[in-house]
């Protein structure tokens, strides 16, 4: 997106990061979803850093779970080249009620809305243009998704107008879902009651079809996905690193593994597929990592099997145990040839003894 042309300077953006992001505990027992660390940097950064790149200036985030760990990191947001206002829920609001609870600090015609938690590598000046082009009072980002199943459909019409909004079905009508971005007129966001929970998808937008408004929906393939679980945000760091996910946030090269600061991983080691390993890491000869992300200062003993997992801040897995498709909490320890698959969360200070926990009878 070339900053040269249709540059988004009179368009605002809010980012809605006050989720609890209970599915992803214990890891947001200490830092909220959008905050932990995603390819080397806070999930959130990639988000503002497609922002940036899309030519907006001005940022306003809409927080309240551990609401002061955004502005302590990202500050007045001079660093990334943003503008960035802070505004706490006292009590959960829903998307629309958080949409209003920021509105007295917006300033443009046109605002960006976006769910925190979402990962999408969209054309966002594409989406302001069908915005603008079909006149609309608000836009949805639709993305196409191979099982629609799990998500509620949005279909719409040959111009593009939103015809309704579908629950989760066995059999959708359309592939179309809703990707968790928006562009609001300005007017519409200061009509959402005020001081309440309010949900954009099932009052808000079923609201203005109701009443005759423009509802358009900017459809595409672009990459997409919700982080809603540990597997997602697994995948989806794995993505970033291997430069499937595009951003401009990545602390270092795109490539089969990121390793940052201090670590040292041992020349027998195997560590690919997308794998993050953080400041202070340290891995053994002949351990086997792929698709993972190690929180610094975590450690992988020698000959151990790490895939599609968490390995959190301090925590270690010794010699010889597997971890698949799991969690590990902060400082925990799994203990040698230990065997964790299909899920499993370690909670933080957890110490599992060797061979304490096994999937398969073989010790």
């Amino acid at each position: 997106m070339g900053e040269d042309k249709n540059v988004l300077d009179d368009v605002e953006a809010v980012v809605l990061v006050g989720g609890k992001g209970t599915r992803l505990r214990p890891l947001t027992l200490s830092a909220p979803k959008p905050m932990l660390p995603t390819a080397g940097v806070p999930f959130l950064a990639h988000l503002l850093s497609r922002i940036r790149a899309a030519g907006v200036r001005r940022v306003v985030l809409g927080t309240s779970y551990l609401a002061e760990t955004f502005s302590d990191h990202f500050g007045d947001g001079a660093g990334l080249g943003l503008e960035i206002e802070y505004v706490v829920e006292d009590h959960p609001l829903g998307t629309g009620g958080g949409i209003r609870n920021v509105a007295k600090h917006l300033t443009t015609d046109d605002v960006l809305v976006f769910n925190g938690d979402v990962l999408c590598g969209t054309d966002l000046q594409a989406v302001v243009g069908t915005h603008r082009s079909t006149g609309a009072d608000v836009t949805l980002h639709l993305v196409k998704v191979q099982d629609p199943r799990a998500y509620g459909c949005v279909p719409t019409d040959a111009t593009g107008q939103v015809l309704e909004f579908l629950e989760k079905t066995e059999d959708p009508p359309t592939d179309q879902i809703n990707a968790g971005c928006y562009v609001f007129r300005r007017s519409v966001i200061d009509s959402i009651p005020e001081g309440r929970p309010v949900s954009v998808e099932r009052e808000t937008f079923p609201g203005l079809l109701a009443a005759g408004s423009r509802v358009s929906g900017h459809v595409d393939n672009a990459y997409w996905r919700d982080m809603g679980t540990p597997l997602d945000l697994v995948h989806g760091s794995a993505d970033l690193v291997r430069g499937v996910a595009p951003s401009d946030a990545l602390p270092g090269a795109i490539g089969e593994s990121l390793v940052l600061g201090d670590a040292r991983v041992d020349p027998e080691a195997f560590v690919f597929g997308g794998t993050t390993v953080g400041r202070g890491v340290r891995i053994g000869a002949g351990a086997r990592v792929e698709g993972s992300m190690l929180f610094d200062g975590a450690v992988v003993g020698g000959g151990a099997v790490v895939e599609h997992s968490v390995i959190g801040a301090g925590a270690v897995v010794e010699e010889g145990a597997l971890v698949n498709d799991s969690v590990v909490g902060d400082r925990a320890v799994v203990g040698a040839h230990c065997e964790l698959r299909k899920g499993m969360r370690v909670w933080p200070d957890v110490v599992l003894p060797p061979h304490g926990v096994r999937f398969s009878p073989d010790v």
